[in-house]
């Protein structure tokens, strides 16, 4: 591990990152729409909000905090919508409204590439020991076709043009971090996702105990999906020429996922974005198998993962 020195970061959005960013000895200051210290579903206050600076800011407008990109060493970005504002699925209103209403492009994309132009801005004409992290909490593709593949296209097209403006950086200065979660479930902040996050704890355990050689039905999954339907090609250009494109298979290729890579806890998650941050070798997409690799988990380990955290 190549420690980084990130000793001062800005969190927009993320409570759980706030936390176990201040376990770690490290200065927070979250950036929200409201500038309130984060507060649980029954209005309580925990005693770690007292050592965060929360300011009001918007992500779409960056200069309302630009002075704090200047000083700080690393940025985490959580802002994101899983139902655009306005709409619903199955009946459910976006959980997230009045907090991060918008379209897709506006919140998993644009906010994200604003921030990201200002935290380069803010780095103009200094040096900086180690890479300065931008970590971007993007998402494993697991919810089509419930829900629209926009979500999943803005979220990929956000890490296309983050990398994109960072690599006009000057080399060695900063390095783009790309956490893709699967399912997050936390028991009593996020109580739906319980039940959905134990039926795919088991998917997932069961397809790794299926032995070689026998047909899993994840295969199958991708095998009709390349079959049926052709892939959307995703793609952007930067002042050195186009990215590598990234290709999103069919929703059968979104189902086979879902049952195969199993959900992870906000906490766990909020841990695994703090040890990227430190460790200045980690940069990238960090898929959920490389979050538990840096919280430590050995892979016999993990399919207790569920059972231990509900």
């Amino acid at each position: 591990m190549s420690a980084s020195p990130v000793r001062k970061l800005l969190v927009v959005g993320g409570s759980a990152i706030c936390c176990a960013a201040l376990a770690k000895g490290i200065q927070v200051t979250s950036v929200s729409s409201s500038g309130r210290p984060y507060t649980t579903p029954k209005g309580h206050t925990p005693a770690w909000t007292s050592k965060v600076t929360w300011l009001k800011g918007s992500a779409h407008n960056p200069t309302t905090f630009s002075d704090v990109l200047a000083d700080v060493h690393g940025v985490v970005h959580t802002l994101g919508t899983l139902i655009e504002d306005g709409g619903s699925v199955f009946g459910f209103q976006n959980p997230l409204k009045g907090i991060s209403e918008g379209s897709y492009e506006d919140i998993n994309r644009d906010s994200a590439l604003r921030v990201c132009e200002a935290f380069l801005s803010s780095g103009q004409g200094k040096q900086s020991p180690k890479p300065r992290p931008f970590v971007y909490i993007s998402a494993e593709d697991v919810f089509r076709p419930i829900i629209p593949a926009r979500y999943i296209e803005t979220k990929r097209e956000a890490e296309m043009g983050i990398e994109a403006m960072l690599s006009t950086s000057p080399p060695g200065q900063y390095r783009g971090v790309y956490i893709r979660p699967s399912l997050v479930y936390h028991a009593h902040y996020r109580p739906l996702t319980t039940p959905a996050a134990a039926i795919f704890d088991l998917s997932a355990s069961l397809h790794r105990k299926i032995p070689q050689g026998i047909p899993k039905p994840s295969q199958l999954l991708h095998y009709l999906g390349a079959a049926l339907s052709p892939q959307s090609s995703l793609s952007i250009r930067n002042a050195r020429g186009p990215l590598k494109d990234a290709s999103l298979g069919s929703p059968l290729d979104s189902i086979a996922n879902a049952i195969t890579i199993p959900p992870i806890h906000v906490d766990h998650v909020a841990e695994a974005i703090v040890i990227a941050l430190e460790d200045s070798t980690v940069r990238g997409v960090v898929g959920v198998g490389r979050m538990r690799e840096l919280i430590g988990w050995w892979p016999e380990d993990q399919h207790r993962s569920t059972q231990n955290a509900i």
